[in-house]
């Protein structure tokens, strides 16, 4: 991001604006959306600037800019179309002290002006870097179609209320409030009624509020998906905006973290097979202890909570505390490792049945019906197998298992750095190892990528059950 966003304000200051043509007329429609005191310099201004100044929207001036009107300016826009002289509108803006910005120059400016959805005093900016003006468009006109003309009065009559609400405390009833009136009430009295029915629903809420039971705390157990946010459930998704505190696994993806509220409070509890760790027990204290105080907390899982995510201790702690609490699953690493390789976990006439296994457990290496395994066709999902793949290898062999059987390595599953190596039951842990597999990492033993009959050829990978 080079450009930090903000929202200045600009009631009672002074902008400065050198043009008078089409260029500065597009500039002005949206700086006299603002109460900011605009000042315009430029000879032979068009009509509608003319207009402007005689309706007193703006100051003209109609000369050229010089040093000393700038002084005491917030902004300052060069809109000439004129490169020498809008170069030297901007060294006398930033002379001055004022933010300047050259118009269709993203190099000489100060800030950019965004496109803009105005539901005053609800404001969308959006802004592109100067990367895609026209992708720019497209987002406004989403926002525009999405947010009723109406909303701005209801924020508007929101606005005069918000000291009334502060009898809530802050956090999830005063959310819940302020949720309920702009998206049920709100809408419903205004539409019924006008202002005066939004204005007694304001009250009459606010009533209820005071007068129910503070909200009990909870904890919602959901899995993140494997990296990919768009791979994240609606529900997912919907109750990451509504948390007050989230706790993930080191394993989830930062895009994910970015959808909780900036107001929510994050935090790490990283759990790795080989490194520092949290305490399972420290974690379930955490979760309890903010439930506790209200709070409605995610414990946010990598992948699917029900697949190797020690839920049930979660759970029994849960129990115990008296929280209450549920369960969102998610995409799980396997599944979005096969969709990565474009292969399926079952086939008719390969296998009937899929293994998902972990490769080590609270005593090390983890047995498993290895000769089951062996069998020709058999598919598995091997999580935490990357120190484990020599013994994964060495169990499967000893029960007869073909050294080519194929075992695909994925890695980051789903993400924009997603790895697929293929390799073979033989040459696994080499592979591994010659290929600095570090990230989070599943093996498909039995399932090779799917490739063409030409590729298999040159590949030379035997046609076999395992194709």
């Amino acid at each position: 991001m080079k450009h930090f966003p903000i929202f200045v304000n600009l009631v009672g200051q002074k902008v400065v604006l050198a043009g008078g043509g089409e260029t500065a007329v597009a500039k002005l429609r949206l700086i006299l959306k603002t109460e900011a005191e605009v000042h315009v310099f430029g000879s032979d201004a068009v009509d509608q600037i003319v207009a402007w100044a005689d309706a007193g929207r703006i100051r003209l001036y109609e000369r050229a800019l010089q040093a000393e009107d700038c002084w005491g300016a917030r902004l300052v826009y060069a809109a000439q179309d004129d490169e020498i002289l809008d170069a030297r509108v901007a060294r006398i803006g930033r002379a001055t002290g004022a933010m300047v910005n050259v118009v269709d120059n993203l190099k000489a400016s100060m800030f950019i002006t965004p496109a803009i959805v105005d539901r005053d005093p609800v404001t969308v900016a959006i802004g592109t870097e100067g990367a895609a003006p026209v992708l720019a468009r497209h987002i406004k006109k989403t926002f525009e179609d999405a947010l009723p003309p109406s909303l701005g009065l209801l924020a508007r009559l929101g606005q005069t209320f918000r000291g009334a609400v502060e009898v809530l405390p802050m956090g999830r009833k005063r959310r819940n409030f302020w949720s309920k009136f702009y998206f049920e009430r709100g809408p419903l009295a205004l539409a019924e009624g006008g202002e005066a029915a939004v204005k007694a629903e304001l009250a009459s809420l606010l009533t209820t509020n005071v007068e129910s039971k503070d909200l009990a705390g909870r904890v919602d157990l959901v899995g993140a998906g494997p990296g990919d946010p768009e791979l994240l459930t609606l529900k997912a998704r919907k109750l990451m905006h509504e948390a007050d505190i989230v706790i993930h696994d080191q394993l989830v993806a930062a895009p994910i973290l970015e959808l909780a509220r900036r107001e929510a409070i994050i935090i790490e509890a990283g759990k790795t097979g080989f490194g520092h760790s949290w305490k399972q027990e420290d974690i379930n204290d955490l979760m309890i202890s903010h439930a506790a105080q209200g709070h409605h907390v995610v414990r946010l899982k990598s992948g699917d909570p029900v697949v190797f995510g020690r839920l049930d201790e979660e759970m029994d702690a849960l129990d115990a505390a008296g929280v209450d609490w549920a369960i969102v699953p998610g995409i799980s690493a396997a599944s979005a490792a096969a969709a990565g390789m474009r292969v399926s976990l079952t086939k008719r006439k390969r296998n009937s049945a899929l293994q998902f296994l972990t490769a080590h457990d609270v005593n090390g290496f983890a047995n498993q019906q290895w000769w089951d395994l062996a069998q020709p066709g058999a598919v598995a999902a091997v999580y935490m197998g990357k120190k484990a793949a020599a013994f994964l290898r060495g169990r499967l062999l000893m029960h007869g298992a073909a050294s080519n059987m194929p075992v695909t390595i994925v890695e980051n599953a789903s993400r924009l750095n997603q790895r697929i190596l293929q390799a073979t039951l033989m040459d696994l842990p080499e592979v591994l190892e010659t290929s600095s597999v570090n990230s989070p990492v599943i093996l498909l033993v039995g399932l090779a990528p799917r490739v063409t009959a030409k590729a298999m050829i040159d590949l030379n990978i035997a046609q076999t059950e395992y194709s």
